[in-house]
């Protein structure tokens, strides 16, 4: 069972990146799935949560309306579109199953997502 994030790295502010979360060895289409950061000596934090059709979207306050989560059960992929992005929004980023972190039973390593 792995969830394996990519697509993070360095971007100015105002930039867009879009991570991406491969699922492997779970039926990816049963779990509502999230994203999470944790920037440097900060708690780790929600960012999105999806349903298990993708459906219903949910996001945290700071990035509503700039962040777009969705999934492709096809592919067994999760997504985050990162759109005019802050220096605040400088974190790694990590997807996991369900839409609590603590809750979760999968959880990726992480990918750095760095805007400056």
């Amino acid at each position: 069972v792995q969830l394996v994030e990519s697509g993070g790295g360095s971007v100015q502010p105002g930039g867009s990146l879009r991570l991406s979360c491969a699922a492997s060895g779970l039926d990816f289409s049963n779990y509502c799935m999230g994203w999470f950061r944790q920037a440097p000596g900060k708690e780790r934090d929600g960012v999105a949560g999806i349903s298990t059709d993708g459906s219903s979207k949910d996001y945290a306050g700071s990035v509503g309306g700039r962040f777009t989560i969705s999934r492709d059960n096809t592919k067994n992929t999760l997504y985050l579109q990162m759109d005019s992005l802050k220096i605040e929004d400088t974190a790694v980023y990590y997807c996991a199953t369900g839409l609590a972190w603590t809750d979760s039973s999968t959880r990726g390593q992480g990918t750095q997502v760095t805007v400056s």
